[in-house]
């Protein structure tokens, strides 16, 4: 379990240089996708399986449509890939960067720290997540009305930037 929580940590690192350091919006699509794959299997990993969904029905269904409609806006004819020389300098500044701020606090780092949640409990009535379920929705419920206003919010921003010289959104296309 050691070394699959190792390669989807690795993943997500990997993922997160990929979008960081690619100025085209198509390839970055592609490494938000690699990202949150990689962040669900890290809950699941811990014991998480309902946030891991919740992260891939809320993520992915509703903000890469957002993503999908800006990218389609700012069409590229000739966009930059990731064997591209600034794209492949910006991703050894990001990785170099990575490996050292991790060798800062690599003594610190244990093994231990990696046990699922559905191992530290032999006999207990329910799974890790979900105490946290009732609590997101019990005490955390103007936590949710808050997210879901920024990312209404977030949408129109878009919307806005992405508007062009035209009308907006609702033009003729």
């Amino acid at each position: 379990m050691t070394y699959v929580m190792f390669l989807l940590l690795l993943g997500l690192i990997m993922g997160l240089v990929g979008v960081a350091s690619n100025p085209s919006p198509y390839f970055a699509a592609l490494g938000l996708v690699v990202v949150a794959g990689m962040g669900c299997g890290v809950l699941v990993g811990h014991g998480g399986p309902f946030l891991s969904l919740v992260l891939f029905l809320i993520y992915l269904g509703g903000m890469l449509v957002v993503f999908a409609y800006s990218a389609a806006l700012a069409a590229e004819p000739y966009p930059e890939t990731w064997g591209s020389g600034p794209v492949v300098y910006y991703m050894l500044v990001y990785v170099l960067v990575v490996l050292l701020t991790s060798s800062l606090s690599w003594g610190s780092w244990y093994q231990t720290s990696w046990v699922p949640a559905d191992e530290l409990s032999n006999f207990s009535m329910f799974r890790g997540d979900m105490g946290g379920v009732a609590l997101m929705y019990s005490v955390g419920g103007g936590m949710l009305l808050v997210s879901a206003w920024v990312l209404l919010l977030t949408l129109f921003v878009v919307l806005e930037l992405t508007r062009g010289l035209a009308r907006g959104a609702l033009r003729a296309v």
